[in-house]
């Protein structure tokens, strides 16, 4: 996928409109729409700005092989200590016991 299409994709993914995104990125809607129909590519720190209004990292955008967990999930979980993973871990596992 390109630019355009994750993009796309993460603002569709959290249900979010192009107007909305634009709002919270702190750009003009035209400007998001010409990077999303790929007449214009951001710059680094405009892609970080729609990153964090999408509640997910540069990285995260960027990876290849993305997970079916909710970037914003995946997120929160990263911020979590190992201990507190470790404890979520435990719990969800505990469900599947059931």
């Amino acid at each position: 996928m390109n630019i355009a299409q994750r993009l796309i994709y993460f603002r569709e993914k959290r249900g979010i409109t192009t107007n909305k995104l634009a709002n919270l990125a702190g750009v003009s809607q035209s400007h998001l729409r010409e990077i999303e129909l790929g007449q214009r590519n951001p710059t680094v720190e405009t892609l970080s700005f729609f990153c964090e209004a999408l509640g997910i990292s540069l990285e995260e955008f960027f990876r290849e092989n993305e997970c079916e967990i909710n970037p914003c999930l995946m997120t929160a979980i990263k911020r979590l200590s190992d201990k507190q993973q470790q404890n979520l871990a435990d719990f969800l596992n505990s469900m599947h016991k059931e």
